[in-house]
């Protein structure tokens, strides 16, 4: 998810790193990188010349506070590239906010509310109205979709399909035009008791005349309390000037932006609210018909910045996990005690929640993964073959697994021997890390699980501090080596930031020691730097 742009932002922190002020100079510099990367998503010229200009005004005017005290009385420290990241930060936020997911609905004894959907053809118009559909059936609400779109082949019948899956009714007459269609189906949904009717409207591959007055029509006549427009993000700029004629012929309620969960640039996104003043209110981030989100800004700011979006994360939970069973999970896991059951549940469990890559993304530990490192889905579904050609005993007890039967299970599941073999490898390291993290048999964290109930055994993630990172290498399945250098974003100091991350996560060799006599040179060295610069100074 906007990829493009959080590869610039990323160049610009670590642009940043180590830089004991910020000048005008090395701002520019980080500014630089951004620019490069908001043309690149295809961000509206004027929209990222104001952003940069906004960025820098607030880098150069403020002082910075390099440290603080916290509620507890704790001192905490920040650089200056820090004080740049958070301005970074909330100028997107502005940039895309407020937030606004908010739809008029209709209160008891008052008709049925409407919500008219437009857009052009190919955006997904038809499965994004059987998403909020959906949404809205979760909420109490009785909607009633309305197939207006009566010239795309097929989309009275995919509509129709969406609702028997869903259970949610369709309304469609036969010879009847648009306007009157969505006459006649208002009607109708006062007459079955339906609170909400969605209209999924005509599109075409552009805009012309002759759409816009038919939409002019059927708003004229039926009055939605609320006008969508579904915009495809993979147009980019396009999508903005589509908006911006369908404002000005409609009068929009806001957006809900379609396939940012692809290879989507993104601009739309950034651009969308400065252009229009209209809110983006909800996105598709896949196919599946639960896969709209509300729209918050400050979480799709944390994601570009790569900080996650641990909100995000906790409602993806919310809706497949039941809270009780998750704790118990939590304990069992945390403890060390869990088996290939478990295992596999906890496998189905993120198949619900979608793509790997896309909820690692949230997840702040994540955020600064070297570059070309992913995850492939479909190992989840190998994962799953494999375990399933176990018997109960050996799901239970993985340690009786020999020679004999690896070969057995990987004839069974159509795999080869090594891959089952690297799968219970994977499985040993994870059960004896979480029994580090959890304080289980052999733990080194014992007393922590009981005083973190439930998820807030997140907390503890500070213990992987003391394991072996080869071994956290192999938990996630990553490679224990990677290239020499590790691509980063370019800019002095860059090459070694990248290295030292790249270090950090257990790649690469560790650092060489210095010696008394080279860290003397050292010394010796900065302090004719910082004469020189005093020197330099006093010339002025």
């Amino acid at each position: 998810m906007l990829d493009a742009v959080t590869k610039g932002f990323r160049a610009a922190k670590h642009k940043l790193t180590g830089k004991a002020e910020l000048t005008e100079a090395n701002i520019d510099d980080a500014l630089r990188d951004i620019r490069v990367a908001l043309l690149e998503a295809d961000v509206e010229f004027n929209v990222a010349k104001r952003f940069l200009a906004r960025v820098k005004e607030k880098a150069l005017g403020e002082v910075v506070q390099v440290s603080a005290t916290d509620k507890k009385g704790k001192k905490l420290a920040a650089s200056p590239g820090d004080h740049f990241i958070k301005i970074c930060h909330d100028e997107l936020e502005a940039l895309m906010g407020p937030v606004d997911a908010s739809l008029q609905l209709a209160r008891k004894g008052e008709r049925p509310a409407g919500i008219m959907m437009v857009g052009l053809q190919g955006s997904g118009k038809t499965t994004t109205v059987a998403k909020l559909a959906n949404l809205l059936l979760k909420q109490g609400k009785k909607p009633l979709m309305v197939a207006a779109d009566i010239y795309r082949p097929a989309a009275v019948e995919q509509l129709k399909q969406l609702g028997q899956k869903l259970d949610i009714p369709v309304f469609f007459e036969e010879n009847t035009k648009p306007p009157e269609l969505a006459q006649k189906a208002l009607a109708e949904a006062g007459r079955k008791g339906r609170d909400v009717v969605l209209y999924d409207t005509a599109g075409r591959l552009a805009i012309d005349e002759e759409m816009m007055q038919e939409l002019e029509r059927v708003k004229a006549l039926v009055e939605p309390e609320n006008i969508l427009l579904v915009a495809d993000a993979m147009i980019g700029q396009d999508a903005v000037k589509t908006a911006g004629e369908f404002d000005r012929r409609l009068g929009l309620s806001g957006f809900i932006l379609t396939k940012l969960d692809g290879d989507a640039r993104g601009g739309a996104a950034l651009s969308i609210k400065e252009v229009t003043g209209k809110p983006i209110k909800f996105i598709g981030m896949g196919e599946a018909l639960d896969k709209l989100e509300e729209f918050r800004p400050e979480g799709v700011a944390s994601r570009i910045l790569g900080f996650g979006d641990i909100v995000g994360l906790m409602k993806d939970f919310e809706g497949v996990v039941d809270e009780d069973k998750a704790e118990e999970d939590a304990e069992k896991i945390l403890s060390g005690q869990f088996d290939l059951h478990d295992f596999v549940e906890q496998i189905k469990l993120v198949k619900k929640m979608g793509s790997v890559n896309e909820l690692l993304e949230k997840f702040p530990l994540f955020g600064e993964l070297p570059e070309g490192i992913t995850f492939d889905d479909k190992e989840l579904v190998r994962v799953e073959a494999m375990i399933a050609s176990m018997t109960r005993t050996e799901r239970s007890n993985p340690d009786i697994i020999d020679e004999a039967r690896m070969e057995r299970i990987a004839k069974g599941s159509g795999h080869k021997k090594a891959a089952v073999e690297g799968l219970l490898q994977r499985f040993f390291a994870m059960r004896k890390m979480m029994r580090q993290l959890g304080g289980g048999p052999g733990g080194a964290g014992a007393g922590l699980l009981s005083r973190l109930p439930g998820f807030r055994q997140l907390a503890q993630l500070k213990a992987l501090k003391g394991v072996d990172p080869s071994e956290l290498a192999t938990m996630f399945g990553l490679p224990k080596a990677a290239p020499e250098a590790v691509p980063a974003a370019g800019g002095k100091g860059s090459h070694a930031a990248a290295v030292a991350r790249a270090r950090m996560m257990g790649f690469g060799p560790p650092p060489r020691q210095l010696s008394d006599e080279e860290r003397q040179r050292l010394r010796e060295k900065k302090k004719k730097e910082r004469q020189n610069k005093k020197k330099a100074r006093r010339r002025k």
